[in-house]
């Protein structure tokens, strides 16, 4: 079972934008093989950060609308929220340490 949310246009402002909470969002699509590379990655930060940290996915072709908004040209892109406004930006597949060294400094 994993932790992760799946982000959409619907639930976007409720679960990343007025979250208590750092969120990771994860801007991918099914066709992108770097993003199912990180996609493990990603199920691994969700677990490991339960409580401390949203983690959740946002399909691009589905939330077209959301990817233009937030200035997303190339997938996987993550981003890190935290009240509210975007903190973080990793753009590309990246190892885990580069990752949870960016998700550290932003909760510390």
């Amino acid at each position: 079972m994993s932790n992760e949310i799946e982000f959409n246009e619907g639930n976007f402002s409720a679960e990343v934008i007025d979250a208590d909470v750092p969120v990771l969002v994860d801007f991918w699509a099914p066709w992108c093989g770097p993003c199912k590379m990180v996609a493990p990655i990603v199920e691994e930060l969700a677990t490991e950060y339960s409580g401390r940290l949203k983690v959740g996915k946002l399909n691009t072709d589905d939330n077209q609308q959301l990817a233009v908004q937030y200035g997303v040209m190339s997938i996987p892109t993550l981003m890190i929220f935290k009240n509210g406004e975007v903190v973080e930006r990793i753009i590309g597949a990246q190892p885990k340490e580069q990752l949870t060294g960016k998700i550290d400094t932003v909760i510390a």
